[in-house]
Order: C-alpha cells, then structure tokens, then sequence
C-alpha cells in the first residue's frame, strides 16, 4: 500500500474541483499556466491521511505488529505530527471500523478497499479521482471521504466531489456486483462533523450522466459563461474574474431613493464575501507588485506603520530603579509601555536612559494611493520582497 499522498496525480477537471468546474465551467481553462499554492493546512491534512492509511495497513492490509510500530516512529518525527493528531485520526479510524463491521454482519464477503484510484472518465473527460475508503456489502456500496481541516464544516449531502467518488466507485464494483445503493459519507473528525449522503445507485448514474457530463464537457473545452458565487472560493483567477467582480458590484437598482429591508437583508448575507473579496484583490495586487514588480496606475508601495518595542525590558527596568523610580511606578504586571514610560520619566529623559533598548523595526511594505505622504518604496522587486 503507497503512503506518499503528496505526489497524486491531479486530473485537469478533479472531483475535488468539481463544484468550481460544474457552475464555473471556462474557470478551469481561464486558469492555466497558474501554478498551485499549498498551505500547512493542506499538508498537515495530507499527513493525516498519511497516518490514517498506515493505521488501515495493519488492521486491514497485513503490515505487521512490529511493521507498524517501526513506521509510527517515523510518523512521530514529522513537523506535522502532534498527540492531538493522532487522536483524531484514530477516531477517524475507528468510525471506519464501525461501518466494515456493520457491512460484514450484512454481508461475510464484504469488500473494503483503501486508496483506490477511481476512473471518471465516463462522466468527466480524462478525469481521475482517489477514494479514501470503499466498503461494498450486499448490494449497498460506501465511499468514505477523510476531511481534516476545522475551518470550514463540509456536509456529504450535495456535494459533489463525494458524488464523483460515488460513481467511480460504482462503476468500478459494478461490472462484478449488482450495486443498488450509494452511500457518501465524510468524516470531518476535529469539528465532531459526519454525513452521509444514501443515492439510489440510478439516480446517481442519472446525475453524472445528465448533470455532470454534459457541464464537464464544456469545462474541458474551456466553454460556456463565467459564474461568481461561493463555489469562487478556490478558484485561481478569483483576484481578477471580471464576473466576480460585477457580482460583488451588483447593489440592487430599483426607482426608490432607499434600499427596501429585504435588499439591505440581502446585502448582509454577501457583505463576509464581499468583505473576503475585497481582500483577496488587495493581496493579489501587493504581490504582483511586489514579485513580478508590476504598476497599478494611482497606486504605490509603501512601508506600513509599525511599533517602537522595547527589546530588553530587564535592562531598561534596572536603568530606571537605578535612578530612582520605584518598581510598582514603572511597572503594573509587567514594564509600562514605552508611551507611559515617556510621560512618567519625560520623553527626553526616557530617551536618554532606554535609548539603546528601544527598536522600532520597518513596517510591512503594503499598498498605499499615490497622494498618500509616505514616501514609495523603490525596487527591484525581488530584492525587495527578499526583505519582507
């Protein structure tokens, strides 16, 4: 069984995408040449599937008392290993045996499956996905999706990459065995977060055939209207999609002079997007400028605003006891602030004393209108960005 999750192929159209590509359909090919981005987010949840399929290795695939402990050890090592990890994907682990167990009392010759490549090509052009977990059992087929993140609780029902999976699964099992019933589930172990979606195994063939296929399609040509919404989140061309941003832009129009209760109603479930947005086109603009060096007519680079600090509080509360303050004036828990401090001693004197202690670091280059009084900063972008 491979343990290296972080070498997968990827698919141009992956199930995981598949909610951007299914209503977005140009996104995809509007985002080539873009490379991808990871976080610690992700490889921390790749590291969890890692463990995850080692645990499943032993209990399931052969390994060994001694195989396993020796591989642990080595897990143990990882940045991304904690207790705490451990723990959840145990409970993961678990969950998993509970429902092998369920399909073997239906059903002694039930089939479970683990890291298996699944072929969408019937459904989505040269596609591919991977399936955590597969358990097949008297007709009623389960494809167990692990989803390690906390940020955001992710519901089997409707979703459709767990679909895809569903259909990769069913074809694979279906050439062989009479498969009636689909069951998606995700467990989502650090939220306390499970769902399990149950599909008549013809309605789901309906969905990928009369849904999904035709929607792929258009995606892999590259066809078809550009769509914003919450399915934006992902994309790699959110920053500058001119349909996003006409959706973000589209206040209600109507002949009153006041937007009526239900549109201010219906403004304040998109203001977290529209506020996100904002965001997310403020950062892309920061780094193209500051990485590929690149002008936006009426803006500039400047140096943020930023702190003085004190960088040995020992020494500047020896500096001034020696002098003649006593501890509880200059201190409360801990060291006044450099502000107190001035008006307690005078700001000159303070100066004079604490001088050699004090730091005030350059501010975080951000970005600034071109009337604004800070001087702009001039690079050479990649020596720049290398000061950040």
């Amino acid at each position: 069984m491979k343990l290296d999750h972080t070498n997968r192929a990827h698919a141009k159209l992956s199930a995981s995408g598949a909610k951007q590509w299914l209503n977005c359909p140009p996104s995809i090919k509007a985002s080539e040449g873009i490379g991808d981005r990871t976080s610690i987010f992700a490889e921390e949840g790749t590291f969890a599937h890692e463990l995850s399929e080692l645990y499943f290795s032993h209990k399931y695939g052969g390994l060994t008392e001694f195989e396993f402990n020796k591989a642990f050890s080595n897990y143990q090592h990882n940045e991304y290993y904690s207790e705490e990890l451990r723990e959840y994907v145990e409970q993961y682990v678990d969950m998993v045996e509970e429902r092998v167990n369920e399909a073997i009392a239906r059903d002694s010759d039930a089939i479970t499956m683990f890291e298996t490549r699944l072929d969408l090509g019937k459904y989505v052009p040269e596609s591919f996905g991977t399936g955590d977990v597969i358990v097949y059992a008297d007709g009623v087929l389960e494809i167990i999706d692990l989803k390690f993140g906390k940020g955001v609780e992710v519901s089997a029902i409707d979703n459709p990459q767990l679909r895809l999976y569903g259909l990769g699964a069913y074809e694979l099992f279906n050439v062989l065995e009479e498969v009636h019933t689909v069951k998606m589930t995700i467990i989502q172990p650090r939220i306390d977060n499970f769902s399990t979606e149950e599909m008549d195994a013809k309605m789901l063939v309906a969905w990928g055939t009369d849904y999904v296929k035709p929607r792929a399609e258009l995606a892999f040509k590259g066809e078809g209207e550009f769509k914003a919404g919450e399915h934006c989140m992902f994309c790699k061309i959110k920053h500058s999609c001119r349909a996003r941003s006409e959706f973000m832009q589209d206040v209600p129009n109507t002949p009153a002079h006041l937007l009526s209760d239900d549109e201010i109603a219906e403004l304040l479930y998109r203001v977290p997007t529209i506020k996100k947005w904002a965001e997310e086109v403020e950062s892309y603009a920061l780094g193209q400028m500051l990485e590929h060096g690149k002008a936006y007519p009426g803006w500039k680079l400047v140096e943020g605003r930023s702190r003085r600090v004190i960088v040995d509080t020992q020494a500047v509360q020896e500096k001034l006891i020696k002098e003649g303050y006593k501890v509880e004036k200059i201190t409360e828990t801990k060291l006044l602030s450099i502000t107190n401090l001035e008006k307690l001693v005078g700001k000159n004197a303070f100066n004079e004393l604490a001088g050699d202690y004090i730091d005030k670091p350059p501010g975080k280059v951000t970005l600034a209108k071109e009337t604004d009084k800070r001087k702009a900063i001039i690079q050479s972008a990649e020596d720049e960005f290398d000061k950040i």
